[in-house]
């Protein structure tokens, strides 16, 4: 039996949930002081006070708080070629199925909405988890890969 689009989208949000419930225990991905996302390197780092977290990312879209519009990164302007293969990976799903709101660059949708886009790519891609960096009145929605771990450097 396969699964229709919707418990495919329901699965892959129970999915995120799980991880990123692992993630929270482990190293507190969300309360972290600081995250940057380098979009050359395709890194994405949290910094701790005592911890450095980093993985590789992959930009699904942005998604637009001032007029309720998600951008799919496959189609960005922002995001680098290399970064955009996990929104891709969305995108020919939602060309398999038939859905609009996978295969429109820019779509209306609620906040709600954007995370089933990003639980979609990550678990089309495999991937470890998904971020949702604020920057401004955008929300950036990543995938990220295996985390990297390492303890800050104490001053001396």
């Amino acid at each position: 039996m396969t699964e229709t689009p919707d418990q495919f989208i329901r699965a892959a949000r129970e999915g995120l949930a799980l991880a990123t419930a692992a993630h929270d225990a482990t190293w507190h991905l969300g309360s972290a002081d600081r995250w940057d996302a380098d979009l050359e390197r395709g890194l994405i780092t949290f910094s701790f006070e005592d911890l450095i977290a980093t993985a590789p990312i992959q930009v699904v879209g942005t998604y637009n708080t001032d007029d309720g519009t998600f951008l799919w990164g496959w189609d960005h302007p922002s995001v680098p070629e290399p970064l955009r293969q996990h929104a891709e990976l969305a995108r020919a799903w939602g060309q398999a199925q038939g859905l609009p709101a996978y295969t429109t660059r820019k779509v209306r949708c609620s906040e709600d909405q954007a995370w089933d886009h990003a639980a979609v790519a990550n678990r089309l891609a495999g991937t470890s988890g998904v971020y949702r960096g604020p920057s401004g009145p955008t929300l950036v929605f990543m995938t990220f890969g295996e985390v990297r771990l390492e303890k800050k450097q104490k001053a001396r």
